[in-house]
């Protein structure tokens, strides 16, 4: 690839507006330098690269065609949005990219104008957009909006949901399907984008409304008849039928990759006058123009930073199993003594391990899209019938079906397991994707067991733990990248519901720890050792029930009890406060403290400075002991 500086066209754009006068052939060239500059880009930061490469010229006809940013222009996801960046003032920003203080991996109304929606959950461009349409139709505007979807993101209910709202109204919305995997389209050409040119040109969108205007005049059952007859015409040529069932104008397929096609089809719909939504149908190819990219299995969809000629990733070597390939080796050893045990994943087999777990049992794992809220539902059936699904399911995307946990699994009682992956901060994909809640929103609900793996080993032993629990749903988080390199168990152990387990014994200080947090509580531990304060380490291992027995215990032999979690507010120290309150315990002298995530979305960072950010960290908690003892704490003799 060309080195970012051999970029001149490039490097005169300033925003979109220095886009509008290009020629075709202009246009050729900034996608060329473009896509070389892109992949520079992130050669140095790791992040998305091949959902970009796919879009490069979509992205240079879209604004050269719209008058961003008065034209609403949304990514969905915001994988695709790297190119979008860059021609919209960021360029220079591009190495701060998922970094600290640096710009976000997605969309984000924070960090421009011409980001009007963000998004780091799939599928709510259509929804998004509908709304903005609607708006500036009640406000008498004329701008245009354009939602950007992949095909994968089509997998999911709202998409549909969305869609098919729009359809029953008259606003003008344009959708454009970036289709780079679903295969649904015939093959691209020359007669494809002539068809497309035709049927989006204003001279037969006229002639097509005259035939409408005409058809009204007719017996309803033969206007129904003549509507059909046009659509399934063209849905015979095109292929859109089903988008034209749902009510939109639909144009393509189209060479995503020619501007030559993308220009006149995207000015025809600009300029056409009439209403309601339309589909854009653009084939793409996921990594285009980058050999290593086109080339790799998953398109270079996210990468660590890499070398640009040979396309090879510097990534680290790991010092320990990550809790996720930790979770899906103790699945696969639970479904080898158990053939009832089935995995559902919600178009993340790779993210939750479950890709492991599909070599193993590929008739027993089940991949349904991005489609959280069927996965669960789906999950429930199976477990009427006697089986024991474990839907791996990252934290921050299981908040997207909280109407089926609840519904369908909590209120029926169903034996369900949730491997919740991703709990806690989750470094450069920032506040959309931090496991924050859910300790909070699952230990609130009747039925539940709710789960904290302080390593890789209790990992371990939790999965065999839910595998073994048929008399209700049952939860487990754990978090992103490496374990703490714990010898792992041949075997996991059935654990005591309801049971934790002091780690370190002490007299003055009890730091209660929930999941990720237990190393930092006995590092904490130490460092309150060489002041002179004794404390006392414990996991609390469960959520929900609570070890009651425990806390009352640490609550009645120390002077301070200190509740650690990697976690939102009401969730492990709430229910720790409730306990103490209906047991008495708070009537006293005993200090109580709860540490949890702060009331705020922190942005991008490295986990470490997310977690230091919220004070969660071993500093953060000999800080707050040492608060709750008072001034002169240290100067008290020390406790054996």
């Amino acid at each position: 690839m060309n080195p970012v500086q051999d970029t001149p066209l490039l490097g005169s754009i300033s925003s979109p507006q220095d886009m509008k006068a290009l020629s075709i052939d202009e246009l050729r060239t900034l996608s060329d330098e473009l896509r070389a500059d892109l992949v520079h880009a992130v050669s140095r930061t790791g992040g998305h690269l091949g959902a970009g490469l796919g879009v490069v010229e979509l992205t240079v006809a879209l604004h050269h065609v719209f008058d961003t940013p008065r034209d609403r222009l949304i990514w969905d996801v915001g994988h695709q949005c790297y190119p979008h960046k860059i021609l919209t003032g960021r360029r220079d920003r591009m190495p701060s990219i998922r970094q600290k203080d640096g710009l976000s991996g997605f969309t984000s109304r924070l960090e421009s104008e011409f980001d009007p929606f963000g998004a780091g959950h799939s599928s709510t461009s259509i929804s998004a957009g509908l709304g903005m349409a609607v708006a500036r139709d009640l406000s008498d505007e004329n701008n245009q909006v354009i939602a950007v979807i992949g095909d994968g993101a089509m997998s999911a209910g709202m998409a549909y949901e969305a869609m098919n709202n729009a359809g029953s109204m008259d606003s003008r919305l344009i959708v454009i399907l970036n289709d780079n995997d679903m295969s649904i389209a015939p093959a691209v050409g020359a007669m494809s984008a002539y068809l497309s040119r035709l049927l989006s040109s204003k001279s037969y969108l006229t002639i097509r409304d005259a035939m409408k205007q005409i058809a009204s005049h007719f017996p309803k059952s033969l206007e129904q008849a003549a509507r059909k007859a046009e659509e399934y015409t063209r849905g015979m040529v095109t292929g859109g039928t089903l988008f034209e069932e749902l009510g939109f104008y639909y144009v393509g397929p189209i060479d995503g990759h020619r501007v030559e096609h993308l220009v006149p089809v995207l000015k025809n719909v600009r300029d056409s006058k009439a209403s309601g939504p339309f589909l854009i149908h653009v084939v793409t190819q996921k990594g285009k123009g980058y050999a290593p990219a086109e080339a790799s299995a998953d398109k270079y969809h996210g990468v660590a930073k890499f070398d640009v000629v040979s396309g090879d990733q510097s990534k680290s070597q790991p010092k320990a199993p990550s809790y996720t390939a930790t979770f899906a080796q103790a699945l696969i050893s639970e479904a080898e003594r158990d053939e009832k045990v089935v995995a559902i994943t919600a178009a993340m087999p790779g993210g939750t391990g479950l890709d492991k777990f599909g070599q193993a049992f590929p008739d027993r794992t089940f991949d349904v899209g991005i489609a959280e809220q069927h996965a669960v539902t789906f999950a429930g059936g199976l477990a009427t019938e006697g089986y024991k699904p474990f839907a791996a399911i990252y934290s921050t995307f299981l908040q997207r079906a909280y109407d089926q946990v609840v519904h369908d699994i909590a209120v029926q009682n169903l034996p369900v397991r949730f491997a919740i992956d991703r709990a806690g901060y989750v470094g450069a994909d920032g506040c959309t994707h931090q496991g924050a809640f859910d300790m909070a929103y699952l230990s609130c609900l009747p039925n539940f067991t709710v789960m904290a793996a302080a390593d890789e080993a209790e990992l371990v032993h939790m999965v065999a733990t839910a595998a073994a629990h048929d008399t209700g749903p049952i939860a487990f988080r754990y978090p992103r990248g490496e374990g703490t390199g714990v010898a792992l168990p041949e075997r996991g152990e059935v654990l005591p519901i309801g049971r934790g387990r002091i780690v370190r014994e002490g007299v003055t200080v009890a730091l209660l720890s929930i999941g990720t947090r237990l190393g930092a509580c006995l590092t904490a531990a130490d460092e309150l050792s060489a002041k002179g304060l004794s404390a006392t380490v414990a996991d609390a291992r469960f959520v929900k029930p609570l070890d009651l027995d425990l806390v009352l215990k640490l609550a009645d032999n120390h002077e301070v009890l200190v509740t650690v979690e990697e976690g939102a507010r009401g969730g492990f120290g709430a229910h720790v406060l409730q306990a103490l309150s209906a047991e008495g315990r708070l009537d006293g002298g005993l200090k109580v403290r709860t540490m949890t995530m702060p009331d705020l979305f922190l942005d991008h960072a490295k986990p470490e400075d997310q977690v230091e950010a919220a004070a969660l960290n071993a500093a953060g908690i000999v800080k707050t002991v040492l608060s709750a003892l008072g001034q002169n704490v240290l100067e008290r003799p020390a406790r054996a």
